[in-house]
């Protein structure tokens, strides 16, 4: 066996106070915490990015963000998508379009 697969035996564990499972368990959780940031981190700079097309800036935004683009032009989430990906209302409002008539 492999000696970092040492540390998943339950020897291991087993030989670990509740201190040192506590400390143990804070650092996995940090890890993933300072991991989850920085995929959140470059998800942001992609849904702003110039270089990327607007459809996919606003797949990027609705990634982050766990929602779907407004089909209603009006909603007032419009401008804050255009916001958060540099992008003017007339070209989330354009997509929201090309969305509409790709549906039909």
């Amino acid at each position: 066996m492999p000696k970092t697969a040492k540390i998943f035996t339950q020897d291991f564990l087993s030989n670990l106070t509740s201190g040192e499972l506590m400390r143990e368990h804070r650092a996995r959780v940090a890890l993933e915490d300072e991991a989850r940031n920085e995929r959140r981190r470059l998800g942001e700079a992609e849904q702003s990015a110039s270089s990327s097309a607007p459809e996919i800036r606003v797949r990027v935004w609705e990634k982050i963000h766990g929602l779907s683009l407004p089909k209603d032009t009006t909603h007032p989430l419009v401008n804050v998508i255009a916001t958060q990906t540099n992008l003017t209302v007339a070209e989330v409002r354009h997509e929201q379009v090309v969305r509409r008539a790709a549906r039909s």
